[in-house]
């Protein structure tokens, strides 16, 4: 008899004892129950009988495999798949996500700098006086706009197991002597930016050395920015591109409504510019809403075609992974830290989201817009990139701060904002993360 005989002689004798049933049933209800925890909660376990046994059982043996090793067969198999499945959505979630925030979780002795909770702080903070800074806009000087409340002004973040020092502008500033620090984005990074030279200029003995290099003033429908700290040869500038991909015209013989497009596979014309920094921190999301694309006749292009039944969400995904592709290719990551901060939350309420009521505390618990699909995103394709990128992964730290918004405290005051920061406020607390990363080394655990 040939080998492959005999082993299904073995496993029939054993299905003669009983074993069939058991077996059978724990494959099928583990292959079941593993499938209902990591792929979808809609399959339910399914349960397989006993096969009945042929008092002529070693005959079918020597003829050929019967129901009974055939189901064994594919027991085994299925295990295996499942086993298989399990490990890739294990891996995706854990090592993708180790390498989106790189530096946060690929090392046991790094922490994560974002899950922690706001403290009140009243012998630090604010770190700064926004009218004492020529190059806070007014429209984010809450106080200045009639805020009379100042709690608002005085919280920390905390990390939870992670030690980050105080900012120290001098040190920052020395730490940042011949360098050049580039932000891209919408408004949301120009108000970083504006933070980030406001947080600096409190460590700059003479204020006339600083200056804005063009001699503009700061505005929001200016591209370029930057601020030059003269003593330090230090440039920090902001460059306008709320998609990062190329904004144009519709081909020609387009439909009526379309009247722009958005080139998801080119980058923004203005790119060259972004190269040869020392630290460059990118953000998008606002402007990827239908109110801000469809309505005003802005659909997506790729490969020259049209792309009019394409979902936002779509777009944003080959949109960013073109980013990655330039940064890839055209970024020197031996030089250059590259950073992509996540989506600010919202909190605007009621039935159609326009009305915005600033609390005077945080939110005990997080709770805002934070358009999470979009994390998702940036997760999956920063995930695969060959070259590091850092994640300032400050959603979280943003819904709670409900208290933080501009409100009716804005610059005329007829405009209604659930949407930016007061400065001083929330981003500075994404530069204390920012800039304590090389005073840490890599945001350490406490007492490493």
């Amino acid at each position: 008899m040939q080998l492959v005989d005999l082993f299904l002689l073995e496993v029939d004798l054993i299905l003669l004892e009983g074993g069939s049933f058991s077996f059978c049933y724990i494959c099928s209800a583990t292959m079941s129950s593993s499938f209902s925890r990591s792929v979808s909660s809609r399959l339910t376990p399914r349960s397989v009988s006993s096969p009945r046994v042929s008092a002529h059982r070693k005959w079918w043996v020597a003829q050929g495999p019967s129901f009974s090793n055939l189901a064994v067969i594919f027991c085994l198999v299925s295990v295996i798949l499942v086993a298989g499945c399990m490990f890739y959505l294990y891996a995706f979630r854990h090592f993708g996500r180790g390498r989106l925030v790189s530096g946060f979780f690929d090392e046991s002795d790094v922490c994560n700098v974002f899950d922690g909770s706001w403290v009140p702080d009243d012998s630090y903070y604010p770190l700064y006086n926004s009218t004492k800074c020529p190059f806070a806009e007014r429209g984010f000087n809450c106080f200045a706009n009639g805020r009379q409340d100042m709690n608002y002004l005085k919280w920390r973040w905390k990390p939870r197991r992670c030690y980050i020092p105080e900012f120290d502008a001098r040190e920052i500033l020395e730490r940042l002597r011949g360098k050049r620090v580039v932000f891209v984005g919408d408004s949301m990074s120009r108000t970083q930016w504006e933070s980030l030279i406001c947080m600096l200029m409190t460590g700059v003995q003479d204020p006339n050395t600083v200056y804005e290099v063009n001699g503009n003033n700061i505005s929001k429908t200016i591209r370029f920015l930057g601020v030059k700290f003269q003593t330090f040869n230090l440039t920090v500038e902001f460059f306008r591109s709320v998609f990062l991909v190329q904004q144009g015209l519709p081909p020609k013989h387009g439909p009526r409504r379309v009247r722009m497009t958005l080139k998801l596979d080119k980058m923004d014309d203005i790119n060259h510019k972004w190269i040869d920094s020392d630290v460059l921190i990118f953000n998008s999301g606002h402007w990827w809403t239908p109110t801000k694309l469809f309505d005003m006749g802005c659909y997506f292009q790729t490969g020259g075609a049209l792309k009019l039944g394409m979902s936002i969400n779509s777009a944003f995904r080959v949109a960013l992974g073109t980013w990655a592709s330039w940064v890839e290719t055209m970024v020197n990551t031996n030089r250059t830290h590259v950073f992509f901060r996540t989506f600010e939350p919202s909190h605007w309420s009621g039935l159609n989201q326009t009305a915005c009521e600033v609390t005077e505390q945080p939110l005990s618990v997080a709770k805002a817009d934070d358009r999470s699909e979009f994390a998702d995103i940036i997760a999956m394709v920063v995930g695969n990139m060959t070259v590091p990128v850092t994640v300032l992964n400050v959603t979280l730290m943003g819904a709670f701060r409900s208290d933080a918004h501009i409100g009716t405290w804005s610059h005329p005051s007829s405009i209604l904002d659930c949407s930016h920061w007061c400065l001083p406020g929330v981003p500075d607390a994404w530069n204390e993360l920012v800039f304590s990363y090389p005073l840490t080394n890599r945001w350490k655990r406490r007492g490493r």
